[in-house]
């Protein structure tokens, strides 16, 4: 199978013809490259759908560089909206499908979209905000139409499959990512049409190994820069084949699908892997035989559970550490089962440097930040001019990440070295939780933090100091989770809340998170 470890990009590349049109030339037209419920969509097939919605879309005025928003469940109408927008040099948006009307405005302003590409159960949500997003010209409803929007099994049918497509410069923008801020406030990350082939193939070549009969599944959502590495770009780079699941996961839908469609890489989370081995040991069934190796990203999987999924299944399990911003996963763990505490070892094609406050190097043992240099990195987050300034040093990225690197070469994770929490593989800012506890009348202060659970898994915790008159009660702890939820996307609430007297604070009064972190 081609290699990309030392591929040279041309001046002109479209990174969407590179994914779709070359397999034809290669030879794998009547190949398999989707499996979505009961449908099968060859790659020739997908190169006509692909072409059909580059078309559709330059017909509704979609120039290059134009955004286009994408609130779609993992399905083939996501990778021919996706993949033909990027053909015509457009830049595809998938955002989360679990945002709020108000997430939704945000990435509409920010962006300037003039089209977004919804699912029909979603449409509401972007109904409630249309009047207000002035740059929006056009919503296209994948299912069943709605007043004033475009068919997108219309616009499919009637366009060409014949497209000409834009000759893109390797380094015009090709895809954008929102991921939280420290705020709240999402940052747009911009990658370019070139970065897929630096940050990508040292994982896929080195950790995975991947083979071209290979069957992706993922758990993780192409919104995810995770699921977006694993569903969108691993097959698409390489030729091989991806399951793809539009629900939101549950065990045993998953034990399902490996048993109906035989995966032979199963991408997860720590929760995920946990909340299937809890079915497991119930008496769930299930069918991992397909699967060669299971890969865990997100966040740190506990040792434990480790060792309860190599005893039952004895597949390697495969560690990854990437983020959006590097565009996908520049430390691994090939053996998890082997170093159960190592995130892994840099891969190939990075270069990597542990830094004290000063910017100092530190050495073999020592925590420090993460530094990364990679042409792979995004370049920069659209219109964060002073985040720009902090992150990006020349060739070199500030990850805000802390690791400790041991004589061998292995990294250990250490947390963040600003105060983002990471939950069940989400970014997610405290303050933007603490302000919407902030708004019950019965919250005078609070902090969140993320503590391990008796899983041991990560998950975020709020400390509440209560106004006078209030009184800590189970029932108060419930109602303020729910409140939270009320307010903002769900998987943003804590899992738990513990009333305090008062908060740890420095002389200056800031809140000391990581005395918080060791409260249990």
């Amino acid at each position: 199978m081609r290699s990309f470890l030392s591929f040279e990009v041309p001046e002109v590349f479209n990174q969407g013809v590179f994914l779709t049109d070359r397999h034809l030339e290669e030879g794998r037209g009547d190949k398999v490259a989707i499996y979505y419920l009961d449908e099968e969509v060859t790659y020739r097939e997908l190169v006509d759908r692909v072409n059909r919605m580059g078309n559709a879309l330059r017909e509704l005025g979609v120039a290059p560089e134009d955004r286009v928003l994408l609130v779609l469940w993992d399905s083939p109408p996501l990778i021919y909206a996706y993949l033909g927008a990027m053909k015509i040099g457009a830049v595809p948006i998938p955002v989360n499908t679990l945002g709020t009307p108000k997430d939704y405005l945000f990435y509409l302003t920010d962006s300037r979209a003039k089209v977004v590409v919804v699912n029909d159960e979603l449409y509401d949500r972007i109904e409630a905000i249309r009047g207000e997003a002035r740059h929006l010209r056009h919503v296209i409803v994948v299912g069943k139409e709605r007043p004033g929007s475009k068919s997108f099994d219309e616009l499919l049918e009637k366009a060409s499959p014949r497209l000409v497509p834009e000759e893109t410069s390797r380094d015009d923008m090709a895809f954008w990512m929102y991921t939280s801020g420290t705020t709240g406030l999402p940052k747009g990350v911009v990658h370019l049409h070139h970065d897929l082939l630096y940050y990508w193939p040292p994982v896929c070549e080195t950790a995975f190994e991947v083979r071209e009969d290979d069957i992706i599944f993922c758990t993780s959502k192409i919104f995810f820069s995770y699921g977006r590495n694993a569903s969108l770009e691993t097959p698409f780079l390489y030729g091989l084949s991806v399951v793809l699941w539009p629900h939101w996961p549950r065990p045993e839908d998953i034990f399902s699908v490996v048993k109906r469609y035989r995966p032979t890489i199963f991408f997860s989370v720590p929760s995920f892997y946990s909340a299937m081995l809890r079915k497991l040991e119930e008496g769930a069934d299930a069918d991992f035989s397909s699967v060669r190796a299971f890969v865990t990203a997100g966040e740190p999987m506990p040792r434990n559970l480790v060792e309860k999924w190599w005893k039952r299944f004895g597949k390697r399990i495969i560690n990854g550490v990437g983020s959006t911003d590097v565009g996908g996963m520049y430390i691994a763990n090939r053996d998890l089962q082997e170093k159960p505490d190592a995130s892994g070892i840099l891969l190939p094609g990075y270069q990597a440097r542990l830094t004290d406050e000063e910017g100092r190097e530190v050495g073999p043992g020592e925590v420090g930040e993460l530094w990364l240099n990679n042409d792979g990195i995004t370049p920069f987050y659209w219109r964060r001019h002073q985040k720009n300034k902090e992150v990006f040093h020349g060739p070199w990225f500030k990850t805000g990440d802390l690791f400790y690197r041991n004589e061998e070469g292995y990294f250990y994770y250490q947390g963040r070295a600003d105060d983002m929490l990471k939950v069940s593989g989400q970014w997610v800012a405290p303050m933007e939780v603490e302000n919407a506890l902030l708004e019950h009348p019965a919250v005078l202060e609070c902090a969140v933090v993320a503590v391990p659970f008796e899983d041991g898994l990560l998950k975020g915790k709020g400390f509440v100091v209560l106004r006078e008159g209030y009184e800590p009660s189970q029932e108060l702890e419930r109602e303020l989770i729910e409140f939270v939820k009320g307010k903002i996307a769900h998987f943003k609430a804590p899992k738990a809340i513990e009333f305090v007297k008062e908060l740890p604070k420095t002389a200056t009064g800031k809140i000391m998170r990581y005395r918080l972190r060791s409260v249990q």
